[in-house]
């Protein structure tokens, strides 16, 4: 079809809302998908009598609080809320539909009147500012690379014989809730396509039953160990297939964690994008080794939870991400290019907007960086609900959208499904587009071989494969389309034991978390503890006494009593959101403790409340010899809340009262005699100022999220079972405000689209602090050994030598399918007669015919113009060059100490001085220092042995945006590190 040159909204799949507007005229509107669909909600028109409407239109008022789908109240978690029984199949990220409370409209409207005065609603009744990222149009064809040529020639054949339904079927989900998973897509049974099932998450398999709630992304970091990063992944899509699960719904490598606070920085892998991109590649392979289809989320920059979603912070418009393109290159996609080089088949992109356009209609991000300069050859997917509108949602490279629903949950009326069929038939939507959707979708099932029968079944009724589990009830016997008016129920829970044989994968999760517990202090090297306590009894004639102190040890409620984790009770194992799972057990410290001592000669008591009753019970803590407390601090995503956390922390100190419990016990110990150790179980860094340096206090572990083999990992580590060898993934702070401006959540909106700046640019975590010449608690990489090791000989040696550009792109290794681009007869779309429609269910078909006109459609502006290709792409992961090696370091590494243990060998690059951009003339800044890679080694006592890190050229290349493309610098002396931390770094050398 040829590109109009009709004018557009400047805005790329940009929602804009007069304040006021009824909600109903607001969703009609909006759904509307033909020539119209795309417009601002500035240009509707507006009521005819305003004053009819509330000061705040009716999806704002739900908006501000979020309940429970049983209509019980705001889901701000308390205390006194606990106890609930765990419910399943929650919206991830949503609004509830449910009236909102006399109370909180009461609040809302004393609010208004307050602001009203003092001219603040500015913030409500502003204009979005016009949209900052460039267009890039037309979307890049899937199949231009040989590791997918295969695949899409089957995926060709295949699509060529569906019907304009079956391919809309592809690529639209039902809508929440109305099959079994998460997401869920329809047949295409003409051909023999299955309908799909994607599920959450990075940590687990959320609301599946018989699966292990691995230790945390973050903690999976900690480990710097590429090897258990890799089983993991390969445990967790076994995990998925066993439970007929098309498409996992991770890793998460977004956000990256510039903001320590952010509510689910816990998902990904620390605050480094090497560290990050590394892991996720590592799991990617290791899911799609077992088949089963990875998820790179989220793209891109969406690092913090407040206002990141329309609506759910009752605001029309989700905050936008303002970045430049050297800081998006650096930092924010590099795991995203790793994923991608690694062939990663799903791609999330994320709910905010990225410079003022959002994410899933962002032409520039999906189809100028994603599918052309990386080379993406799968399929990109909405995060649930994050499709903000149609036909320009796909010209800007969506390829699938998810759950299905519109703007709003359960509303049946979805952007894509028949809209996008009607699209199609008027002309708005080429065929061109349409069908690379379908394909990408295809080829990726093909290139997961999940077209083998054997090892994936047919769904019933054609076999028994798909989902043998629902995300929606407990129960064997259940409903098939919960979530619509169909009663029909069959067997949808079968139970089936997915951890491995003799529970291998809970074992793989004792190892993850042993290996991501970093030991940060061991004063008098208090540790490794001894099973029989210690020789130095204060009462010779009696046991050795320990007293175990704080919540966070102990069971609490239970670990699932609250929906998707999301309360602080017991010992912290996860954050809380989509990303967590139900527990199948969870082993307390409590409990691993007690087993681990020897009863015969140690006497444990314990106290599981983070109020020590010193008055009352002196003699809790005067009588002990020695004293562990447990203090934790938890977070999570922004449809769930709890004691006034809104999902980003509030602060980086322990929560419940933590610090005060740590002071208490340390001081109090034996009469303030006796020694104390702290255990930290947390979503990210937290503050150990208050307490870290009591003379009283004298190993300090951070456990990060060990997930369901807590309590026994870290049994492992105090006892000295194995090494002590995590390694923080994030850099621990003396306050909040070492972090920088860039570190800072945005609380409080700034706009009618909140403004989130990175002016910080690459400053964030390890780099600002080196830049500021502030010092640390405790430095990215950091972590005590019970051993010790010496870094000697380093060699550089070089492969090849410097070269300011990566070789010219190369030409595209296969062709890209082709189809016919004739526009189907709009009378194969109309609804069969007697179908039956369920509700709220989403189907690819029209109504009528007569629904279809032809007319002009405004295509974006910038769309007519064709974008060249990016010199940075040419294949997975952007030019294959960027990938070629450029220096081989080499460090001799001995274990000096007594006992086995292990070190990670991290390298460290320092850029040139005074490096000018040949192509803009500006001189170009670079951080003191940037990871670079890492190889974790163990060896036993007396050992050693030579490690050897690549390095590439993109890891000594940056982002020109002048140049569009990596260029290495010519003039001036890299310097290379390599040490234990970023600021341990004992053997330098230049080239």
């Amino acid at each position: 079809m040829t590109r109009s040159s009709g004018v557009s909204p400047s805005r790329e799949g940009l929602l804009n809302t007069r304040w006021g507007g009824p909600q109903r005229q607001f969703h009609d509107e909006i759904q509307r998908f033909s020539s119209d669909s795309d417009r601002h909600l500035d240009e509707l028109k507006p009521p005819d009598d305003r004053s009819k409407h509330t000061i705040f239109p009716r999806w704002a008022q739900r908006s501000f609080g979020r309940y429970h789908a049983s209509g019980q109240g705001y889901n701000d978690r308390k205390d006194t809320g606990r106890g609930r029984i765990s419910e399943k199949g929650r919206r991830r990220g949503c609004c509830s539909r449910y009236k909102i409370c006399f109370i909180t409209t009461g609040i809302l409207l004393a609010l208004f009147l307050i602001l009203s005065g003092s001219g603040v609603f500015w913030v409500y009744r502003s204009s979005p500012k016009d949209g900052q990222s460039p267009p890039w149009y037309p979307s890049p064809l899937g199949g231009t690379v040989h590791s997918w040529e295969e695949s899409y020639k089957k995926a060709a054949v295949m699509v060529k014989q569906m019907t304009l339904v079956e391919k809309v079927n592809v690529t639209s989900g039902t809508g929440w809730s109305q099959d079994l998973c998460v997401g869920n897509t329809a047949p295409a049974n003409g051909v023999g396509f299955p309908a799909l099932c994607l599920q959450d998450g990075p940590l687990g398999l959320r609301f599946a039953d018989h699966s292990t709630a691995f230790p945390a992304g973050v903690t999976v970091g900690a480990t710097w160990n590429k090897a258990l990063m890799y089983q993991k992944g390969k445990a967790h899509g076994l995990e998925a297939k066993l439970k007929g699960i098309n498409i996992l719904l991770g890793p998460a490598m977004g956000p990256l964690g510039k903001m320590p606070a952010g509510g689910r920085n816990w998902e990904g892998f620390g605050s480094d994008p090497v560290l990050q991109g590394i892991a996720a590649s590592q799991e990617i392979k290791g899911i799609q080794d077992v088949g089963v289809i990875a998820t790179a989320k989220h793209l891109v920059a969406n690092e913090q939870e407040h206002f990141r979603q329309s609506f759910e912070w009752g605001l029309p418009n989700a905050m936008s991400s303002n970045l430049d393109d050297r800081t998006l290159h650096e930092l924010y996609l590099w795991p995203f290019a790793e994923s991608v080089k690694a062939g990663v088949a799903s791609v999330m992109c994320s709910y905010q907007m990225v410079n003022n356009s959002y994410a899933c209609g962002n032409s520039k991000l999906m189809n100028g960086i994603l599918k052309d300069e990386l080379g993406f050859q799968g399929f990109v997917q909405t995060d649930w609900l994050a499709q903000r509108s149609g036909v320009a949602s796909a010209l800007a490279g969506l390829d699938m959208t998810m759950p299905g629903d519109g703007l709003l949950w359960q509303d049946g009326k979805s952007l894509f499904g028949p809209r996008l069929t009607e699209a199609t038939l008027n002309g708005s939507l080429p065929m061109e587009r349409l069908n690379d959707m379908v394909t990408r979708v295809v080829a990726a099932w093909y290139q997961l071989k999940q077209d083998n029968q054997t090892q994936w079944p047919a769904p019933p009724p054609e076999g028994n494969g798909g989902p043998n589990f629902s995300s929606f009830t407990d129960d064997k016997i259940g409903l098939i389309h919960p979530g619509s008016d169909d009663k029909t129920k069959a067997e949808v829970n079968k139970f089936v034991h997915v951890q491995g044989k003799g529970n291998s994968h809970g074992l793989l999760a004792r190892q993850i978390a042993v290996e991501g517990t970093v030991l940060v202090k061991n004063d008098d090297g208090i540790l490794p503890l001894s099973k029989h306590g210690s020789t130095k009894k204060r009462d010779t004639q009696g046991k050795y006494k320990i007293g175990i102190f704080g919540e966070d040890a102990g069971p609490g409620e239970g670990p699932n009593v609250c929906p998707d984790r999301s309360c602080n009770q017991g010992t912290l194992g996860s954050g809380w959101g989509s990303g967590a799972v139900d527990f199948p057990y969870l082993i307390t410290p409590l409990k691993a403790l007690k087993s681990a001592f020897d009863p015969e000669s140690v006497d444990i008591s314990s106290l599981l409340s983070n109020d020590v009753p010193t008055k009352a019970s002196p003699s809790l803590l005067n009588e002990q010899d020695l004293c562990i407390v447990f203090i934790n601090s938890d977070g999570g995503e922004g449809f769930e809340s709890w004691n006034g956390i809104r999902a980003d922390r509030n602060d980086l100190f322990a929560q419940k009262g933590g610090d005060k419990l740590v002071q208490r016990v340390a001081r109090g110990c034996g009469k303030g005699k006796s020694d104390t150790i702290v255990v930290v179980h947390a979503v990210g860094p937290v503050v150990l100022e208050r307490w870290v340096d009591l003379p009283g206090v004298k190993a300090v572990l951070l456990a990060n999220l060990p997930g369901e083999e807590s309590g026994n990992a870290l049994a492992d580590v105090l006892f000295g079972v194995v090494d002590a060898s995590g390694r923080l993934p994030y850099t621990v702070g003396k306050s909040l405000s070492d972090y920088g401006p860039g570190g800072q959540i945005l609380y409080y909106p700034n706009g009618v689209v909140p403004q989130q700046n990175f002016n910080e640019r690459l400053y964030i975590d390890y780099r600002h602090f080196d830049k500021e010449g502030i010092t640390p608690r405790y430095e990215f990489g950091f972590g005590l050994s019970y051993t010790t090791f010496t870094f000697s000989n380093l060699t550089i040696t070089e492969k090849k030598g410097k070269s300011a550009l990566p070789v010219p792109r190369p030409d595209a290794e296969a062709r890209p399918p082709s189809y016919s681009t004739d526009i189907p007869d709009p009378g194969t779309a109309v609804f069969p007669p007697g179908f039956r429609k369920l509700k709220n269910r989403i189907y690819p078909y029209i109504t009528s015919t007569s629904d279809i006109k032809r007319g002009k459609y405004p295509y974006p502006k910038g769309y007519d113009p064709v974008e060249n290709p990016s010199p940075a792409g040419g294949a997975e992961g952007g030019n294959p060059d960027l990938y070629t090696d450029h220096l081989s370091v080499s460090v001799h590494l001995m274990n000096t100490g007594t006992r086995t243990g292990k070190q990670v060998v991290q390298v460290y690059v320092s850029f040139p001085d005074g490096v000018v951009d040949a192509s803009t003339g500006e001189k170009i800044d670079f951080p003191l220092r940037q990871l670079r890679g890492f190889e974790k080694v163990e060896l036993e006592a007396g050992a050693s042995q030579n490690v050897e890190v690549k390095l590439t050229r993109k890891d000594l290349s940056y982002w020109s945006r002048g140049a569009g493309n990596w260029v290495m610098p010519m003039e001036g002396k890299f310097t290379i590190s390599v040490g234990a931390s970023s600021r341990d770094l004992p053997m330098n050398a230049q080239w």
